[in-house]
Parts: C-alpha cells; sequence; structure tokens
C-alpha cells in the first residue's frame, strides 16, 4: 500500500475508542494522539532450526475488505499454565463497499466471550479452522474508519509450523513464548496474517503473577504492580507484519548493551534467564559491532527511536520478532542472524512466502558479511565454502519456494537460507560492490517498500537501477531456476604471449540450460599474477588472453563468488619442442625411471595426467638433472612440467 496519511478528527476517533468497553484503561487520548500525528502512517535462523511439515488452513479471505491500522492487545498470562485469556481491540479501515461481515483469523477451539462493536454486542459465525466472521448490524461504506473489540480465552492449539504458543519450564521456572511465523498467529490471537496489510501501530498490555516480566515489541512505557501481580504496556509505533507480533513471559533478568551509530544509539534490552545471565552478558555485546556494521553497509537501525533486543526462549534457534529476537543462545552468528532481520524481514517484510528469501537470504548473507569485515581471520573463507557446499549437497531446488504451504519448504536451509545468501553474494559479483550497496540502500529506503512489503523484482529493479544491467536472464536461472553449473576449463599455451581459454559448462538440472556469467580466473606464472574475468555466454567459449608469463596455475574462481563445480586442465597445450636440446628426457617411453637433464637448473618437476590432473610435485631439484621413478604408474602417457631457474618446461613421457 502506498505512504498515506490518516485524515479523520480527533474527536471522531476518539468517540470510537470510547464506545468500546473496557477501554476505560487505555489512555485514549494519547492512543489518538500517535496514531493520527504519526507523519506518516506506512502499510503496505540458524533461525529456525525447529521444522515442522504440518500446516493448517489459514483463512483465504479473512480481513481482505479491511486495512488494519492499529491493535492492543490486553491479556493475562500466567506462565505456569497453557491458557490465554484477554482481548483485542482492532482499528480498521474498510477498503470497499457494502461490508457487513469481517473476517479474522482465529483458533475455533478458543473461546469467544464477546464481541464488542459500537459498545454492543455483535453476532459471528466460525467456520473451517480459523475463520472468525462478525456480524455487522449495518453495512458500512468503503474507506470508514472504525473498531471493534473481541474478548477470548483458551489453550492455544500445538502450534502451525514452528510452536506458536509454548508452555514450557527452564530450571524449574515456568516460561510462555509465542513464535507465529508463518501461519501461526491464528493459534493465539485474532487477526489478519496476510503479506499485504501491516499493522500501523500496536499497544500490548500483559497482566502476569508477581515475579515475571513480560517482553515484547516495541518500547516497555509502563510497568505496575496489581493486586494479581504485575502489568507490563509494551508500545509499538512503527508497522508490523502480524507474524511479528510476540511476547515471551518468565522471570526474566535484564540489564541492556548500547549500539552508537551516526543517528544515535541504540540500546540493545536483554530479557535472560537468570540462570544464564552471567554468560549472556558476556556474549550480547558482540552484537554491538554487527548493528554499527549493517548501519554503515545500509542504513542506521530502523528502529532506532525504541530499542533492539534479545528475550531467551526455550528453542533451538532464534525468531526476529520486531524490535526483540527471541533466542535459544548467543553465538555471533545467532546473533548477528536475527539482528539482520530488523532490516530485511522486518522494516522490509517479504511480500509473499514465494518471496522468503528476502528475509532468510539477506540475514544469512549478512552474517557472512560479520565475517568479511573480520581481518585476519579464516571465517569468511569458511562461511563462503561451507555455504556453497550446503547448496551443492543435492543437484536441484530453487531459491524462489514454490511450495508455500508446506513449512519445511518455506523454511529450507538449503534454498531460502544458503541458495537465497549466495544468490546474493553472486548478485555483488555480476553488479560490483559500489552498484549492489547503493542499490541494497535504494530498496530498503524506496517509501514504497520501506516499513512494508517487498517483492523480489522491487529488489531486482532497484539493483538494475544501480549497476545499469538487465538481471530477468540472471533471476531467471538462479531465482527461479534449480541447481548450478559444473565448468570444464582447458587452457593451451604455445608462447609466453598469450594462453587460450576454453570454457564448457555443463548444468546439474534441466530447468536451466546454460548459466550466462562472468567467471573469473587466476592465471599465475613467474611474471604474472592476475584475475581474468571472462564473460561466458556459451559452453565452448573460448578465450585468448593475453600474458608476459608462461603461466603454472590457472584457478577457477579464486575469491569464491560462484555457486559452481570446476574442471581444470591446466597448460595442456604448452609448447612440446623435444628437439629443444637445452632439456633431454631419456628414456622415452620407458618402463621404470626417465633421466631429466638440463642446461639451466631444474627446481621443481610435475607429474599430470592428460587431463591437467596433478599426480606428484617434487620440489627443491636444484640441478642440472634428475631421475624421476614412474615404476608404480600405469601404463599411459603423461605430462611432465620441468620448472628452471629461467622457463617452463611441458614434455610428454609415455610409461610402457
Amino acid at each position: 500500500m502506498q505512504l498515506i496519511k490518516i485524515k479523520l478528527s480527533l474527536v471522531f476517533l476518539i468517540s470510537i475508542l470510547m464506545n468500546t468497553s473496557s477501554f476505560a484503561q487505555l489512555e485514549v487520548h494519547d492512543i489518538a494522539h500517535d496514531i493520527l500525528h504519526q507523519t506518516d502512517v506506512m502499510t503496505c535462523s540458524h533461525s529456525k532450526q525447529q521444522l515442522f511439515s504440518s500446516t493448517k488452513a489459514a483463512a483465504p479471505f479473512a480481513g481482505q475488505n479491511i486495512d488494519i491500522k492499529y491493535h492492543r492487545m490486553d491479556w493475562t498470562i500466567n506462565p505456569a499454565v497453557n491458557y490465554i485469556k484477554g482481548s483485542v481491540f482492532t482499528l480498521f479501515e474498510t477498503t470497499e463497499s457494502n461490508v457487513d461481515t469481517i473476517t479474522f483469523e482465529l483458533d475455533v477451539t478458543l473461546t469467544i466471550d464477546s464481541i464488542i462493536y459500537h459498545g454492543q454486542i455483535i453476532s459471528y459465525t466460525k467456520s473451517g479452522s480459523y475463520s472468525l466472521n462478525l456480524l455487522l448490524p449495518s453495512p458500512l461504506a468503503n474507506q470508514v474508519l472504525d473498531s471493534v473489540q473481541i474478548f477470548y480465552q483458551g489453550t492455544p492449539g500445538l502450534g502451525v509450523g514452528f510452536g506458536s504458543f509454548v508452555q514450557d519450564y527452564h530450571s524449574g521456572a515456568p516460561i510462555i513464548w509465542t513464535l507465529s511465523e508463518p501461519y501461526g498467529a491464528a493459534e493465539w490471537w485474532p487477526n489478519k496474517n496476510d503479506l499485504s496489510d501491516k499493522i500501523d501501530s500496536l499497544d500490548v498490555y500483559i497482566h502476569t503473577p508477581a515475579g515475571n516480566r513480560a517482553a515484547s515489541n516495541g518500547l516497555l512505557v509502563a510497568e505496575s504492580v496489581e493486586s494479581t501481580g504485575k502489568l507490563y504496556h509494551w508500545r509499538h509505533r512503527h508497522p508490523i507484519a502480524t507474524y511479528l507480533v510476540a511476547f515471551a513471559v518468565t522471570n526474566y533478568a535484564v540489564y541492556s548493551d548500547f549500539a552508537t551509530i551516526t543517528s544515535g544509539v541504540v540500546e540493545v534490552l536483554n530479557y535472560i534467564y537468570p540462570e544464564d545471565s552471567a554468560s549472556a552478558s558476556a556474549q550480547t555485546p558482540a552484537v554491538i559491532n554487527s548493528i554499527q556494521l549493517y548501519s554503515n553497509l545500509f542504513i542506521d537501525y530502523p528502529f532506532l527511536d525504541e530499542k533492539y533486543g534479545h528475550a531467551q526462549f526455550g528453542w533451538g534457534g532464534g525468531m526476529e520478532h520486531q524490535t526483540m529476537s527471541f533466542m535459544g543462545g548467543f553465538s555471533h552468528s545467532l546473533m548477528a542472524h536475527e539482528l539482520a532481520h530488523q532490516w530485511f524481514g522486518d522494516m522490509v517484510t517479504c511480500g509473499s512466502w514465494g518471496d522468503i528469501w528476502l528475509n532468510e537470504g539477506f540475514a544469512t548473507y549478512l552474517t557472512g558479511l560479520t565475517y568479511e569485515h573480520m581481518p585476519g581471520t579464516p571465517w569468511w573463507e569458511n562461511w563462503k565454502e561451507q555455504t556453497m557446499d550446503h547448496v551443492k549437497n543435492s543437484p536441484d531446488g530453487s531459491v524462489y519456494c514454490d511450495d508455500t504451504t508446506n513449512v519445511n519448504r518455506i523454511f529450507s536451509s538449503r534454498l531460502s537460507y544458503s541458495k537465497g545468501a549466495y544468490v546474493l553474494h553472486m548478485l555483488r559479483w555480476v553488479t560490483g560492490d559500489s552498484a549492489f550497496f547503493a542499490g541494497i540502500t535504494n530498496y530498503l529506503n524506496d517509501a514504497n517498500l520501506s516499513y512494508g512489503y517487498a517483492h523480489t523484482s522491487d529488489l531486482q529493479a532497484h539493483l538494475e537501477a544501480s549497476s545499469g544491467l538487465n538481471l530477468t536472464e540472471f533471476l531467471a536461472d538462479w531465482f527461479y531456476g534449480q541447481g548450478y553449473p559444473t565448468y570444464n576449463v582447458t587452457t593451451f599455451q604455445n608462447t609466453a604471449d598469450s594462453i587460450k581459454i576454453t570454457l564448457d559448462q555443463t548444468t546439474s538440472n534441466s530447468t536451466v540450460s546454460f548459466y550466462e556469467m562472468p567467471v573469473p580466473i587466476r592465471l599465475k606464472g613467474p611474471q604474472i599474477d592476475t584475475i581474468v574475468v571472462l564473460n561466458h555466454t556459451f559452453s565452448g567459449q573460448q578465450f585468448m588472453i593475453a600474458v608476459n608469463s608462461f603461466i603454472d596455475t590457472v584457478k577457477f574462481d579464486p575469491q569464491t563468488w560462484l555457486i559452481a563445480d570446476a574442471n581444470v586442465s591446466q597448460i595442456v597445450g604448452l609448447a612440446n619442442h623435444q628437439e629443444n636440446s637445452s632439456l633431454r628426457i631419456f628414456p622415452n617411453p620407458t618402463s621404470s625411471s626417465t633421466m631429466i637433464r638440463s642446461d639451466e637448473i631444474m627446481h621443481e618437476i610435475i607429474i599430470l595426467d592428460l587431463s591437467g590432473r596433478e599426480i606428484e610435485r617434487i620440489t627443491n631439484v636444484d640441478s642440472h638433472e634428475y631421475i624421476v621413478n614412474l615404476a608404480n604408474y600405469v601404463t599411459g602417457m603423461y605430462l611432465l612440467r620441468i620448472k628452471t631457474n629461467q622457463q617452463i618446461f611441458q614434455r610428454k613421457i609415455i610409461k610402457e
């Protein structure tokens, strides 16, 4: 949805809020003021390691005739009891005429106590697993701002995907936490859960027994004592996707870290199990460097006016709930991944589960970038190698999620995470660093996407604008297509002036017939060490490269930019002047050993098979002659590459 401003009178809005029963506790004027005076109200994991293949069908048309403006949640939560009780007040605007029914998603097993509309109880029906149909007393016209409040309670179901609403224990202390991604919000609260309409603003009130703390989205604006325990009030004034709304309640210990960035100081609020607070407090400050890095590479942390935070919960991975990630641990990679989602997944959210790589691929790649910015360590190279190996575990699979009904497929660690991340790495290679980071920054700053939803076509448009390239074929191959290429690199060199490189390519999956890519090759010799980039447009393509040296090392993709396998036949065509009197090999053919005699001092002798694969390397020869023992070699033809103090020779030798 485009950037909009709400243009309704404050008096009218307050009248709507006050006509809703139980709103006496709510700061009516404050909420109306906050909503009306936002400058622009925009709508539009390592992480998830515990996957479940079962899904329940969500209500397919829930909330399609309304635009959600605001939610006020008021819940009573005892972490020792698997139960939720409370209400959800919703401020909405109609998006079509004659709206007489509003459908929310809510598990039909939860009990509706009442639904209040304009101070009156209204009727409702339930259908399917999740549809809660509110029957309005009279139809509403288009673009009418109105409200409704749903009072309900019950024991939430087992959860869709990752658990949704979980009651558990840590060191004997009870905890309840939520995790709604992708379809689980309806398990525990009435909502419109799609990827087109963000909630513009929300307040969360949680009543809980004394000794507990409640973690949630936004800024903790009040913590008060009640007769039954404590009340926590969290206020969030940024658009938020439904699946990112969350809370966790247990006996948390609390402390803060702080990160200084260009536009201010980010508080990192940590809600930690008391038994783990000592170890966690030694780990969580490491996230400060990641906050600063992402802010420098892209834009400043997007929720600076509220906070970032960690809330520990009973899960092996993490979940990027907006402004407060729920964490199963505090390793560098997990903290970096969940933090990255605040930009990619929370501020800009994938507009369909088919585009989940815009969340998970980015978070995985940004974790890699933290390693790239740790000079003197091996972790960046290790990350690239391990991520690519993960992608190549299978010859098929697209980054595009072609089955959004399957939670395992949506959150495929190989495809949505690893391959998604490496496709971003290849986009960086294809477009160049400057255009890549400029395009991504423009993507985040786009008024139609920022604090809203995005699709792969939006990312493509920004990268094309910053680079001047057409990326349609690239994305057809790497986003929609499956698999990866294998390159065969063959070199031929007759003189020191030039070397001919032939690139052949096969693909691992028939969905892609050929990957058109710039291919980097490292050429190294006594007088040269360079990387050449070959614009590979068809299999069998030949390139003549000017060099000033015989080449003794050819390496495919030395900086690991490409998802690919490669076979390299090194310099098999190097001059074979057997008549050259400066180098003599005898006997040839031989059944056991052969003498190599040179007028120049030999330093190294390499024995290769005809494909260019190295079989044996003899170093520190430092002599004019050397006997090579071939007794244990199988019968056939081999190549001898002899490096002297002046040049490189390559000769064929036959083992009988």
